[in-house]
């Protein structure tokens, strides 16, 4: 690795560690404590040639033949997977996708990451490396993952907060130690090992994830032999504002408002402290706080966003909020129309999106109108904040609406995204049609 990209790294530690003790702790934290699982029959050298065949997958619909990452992009190892519990973008990695080394072009493949992660590196995002499936036929060399380390430069390590390794093995704690003189300990605590999805599930909503299915079969075994006992169910608070139906909460409140609280206290404090405030909604919060504040709201404890001074904490319970609804805002019964509305003529679009939202049940059109209201309001100061249409789509269309049943895939959240974006873009049109 370069010397000025470990001092990069070395200077981001030296700023919030103690200088005196900062070289002598440079090391990867996690990897000393991990209880690492004993060798399974992941292990490449305990697998016939014909369990070493990588998953295969369906080409996404929208993806053209012409599309120069077309042979990476149609094998679907890369997929952004909407966003984690503390708002943050996730991108996954699933190492079962791969194919044998000699069909795989590497470099091309490390392009198509960095491509995909040039859309979000902006914003905090989390990735999740799903490691079941890596095999000696498909496993990249050392060296390239030497250098894909070195490609990854700090804009890239800048934003990353979580890097969660899924059913690591022997082989993740060799590379690990390899790597161990070249990665800074600040980026070391940000990677977080699973032993299995049921441990993920803490950090994100793992049925709203492109999880393989020999991922899930993998880990159905392990649980089997582990005997894990099952999640206690938890159940619903008297206060209870998150993962409540918006009917629901309206009945439930003392005043019938129609717009709910979380939304409506978020909003108004962004509306005061965060309209010009830069890369409101890309940037994620104390986690901590967050789940103390949605502890407080949870139990009927005032909220007061002051105290915490931050006003990107509010960005993230609003996100949070839309994202734990039971249904998504748009409905799940909008789902194919969304998906498809690219294919809509430009003449049409307007008309065909005043539609749509007159089929949305009252609540919902209540609280998506409000909510456009507001961020049309944040994309008239972009100038100041940089979040244009375009940015806060990205950011909202995960929220606004996902599939049921089943996760959102990167070929379905672009035209997701497409369709939150031409909501902001066309606000006023659409409305004056209603």
């Amino acid at each position: 690795m370069a010397t000025a990209d470990l001092l990069v790294d070395l200077q981001d530690d030296l700023a919030t560690d103690d200088a005196s003790n900062t070289l002598g702790k440079l090391k990867l934290s996690p990897l000393d404590d991990k209880t690492w699982p004993a060798e399974n029959d992941n292990d490449e050298d305990l697998k016939s040639d014909k369990e070493c065949s990588p998953e295969i997958v369906e080409p996404p619909p929208n993806l053209k033949w012409d599309d120069p990452f077309y042979d990476i992009a149609r094998r679907q190892i890369v997929e952004v997977a909407g966003d984690d519990n503390f708002g943050r973008k996730v991108i996954v990695f699933s190492a079962c996708r791969m194919p044998p080394s000699h069909q795989l072009d590497h470099t091309k493949l490390l392009q198509y990451l960095k491509v995909t992660l040039d859309k979000y590196v902006e914003s905090d995002y989390s990735v999740v490396y799903f490691h079941y499936g890596l095999t000696g036929q498909n496993k990249p060399s050392f060296g390239w993952l030497l250098d894909a380390y070195r490609e990854f430069d700090r804009k890239y390590k800048k934003n990353i907060k979580a890097l969660y390794i899924v059913h690591p093995t022997k082989f993740i704690k060799a590379i690990l130690v390899l790597f161990k003189p070249i990665i800074s300990m600040k980026f070391g605590r940000k990677i977080l090992y699973m032993n299995h999805l049921g441990e993920l599930e803490q950090y994100l909503k793992c049925d709203r994830m492109v999880i393989p299915p020999c991922v899930k079969k993998y880990d159905d075994t392990i649980s089997a032999s582990q005997k894990r006992v099952p999640p206690v169910q938890i159940k619903q608070l008297p206060h209870q504002q998150f993962g409540i139906g918006l009917r629901a909460l309206r009945k439930c409140d003392p005043a019938n408002k129609d717009i709910p609280q979380v939304l409506e206290e978020t909003v108004d404090y962004i509306k005061q402290h965060g309209l010009n405030k830069e890369g409101i909604f890309r940037r994620s919060a104390n986690v901590c706080y967050v789940r103390e504040v949605l502890d407080k709201y949870n139990n009927g404890v005032p909220v007061d966003y002051a105290v915490y001074g931050d006003v990107h904490l509010a960005a993230v319970m609003l996100k949070t909020f839309l994202r734990e609804l039971p249904e998504p805002l748009l409905t799940y019964e909008l789902y194919d129309q969304v998906v498809s509305f690219g294919g809509v003529s430009k003449n049409k679009q307007v008309e065909t999106m005043a539609q749509m939202i007159q089929t949305l049940p009252t609540d919902n059109y209540t609280v998506l109108q409000y909510l456009l209201i507001f961020l049309h309001m944040v994309a008239a100061n972009s100038e100041q904040n940089k979040m244009t249409p375009s940015n806060l789509a990205l950011v909202f269309g995960p929220t606004l609406m996902w599939a049921k049943d089943a996760a959102i895939s990167l070929s379905a959240i672009n035209p997701i995204n497409y369709f939150a974006q031409s909501l902001l873009v066309n606000y006023n049109a659409i409305f004056c049609q209603m």
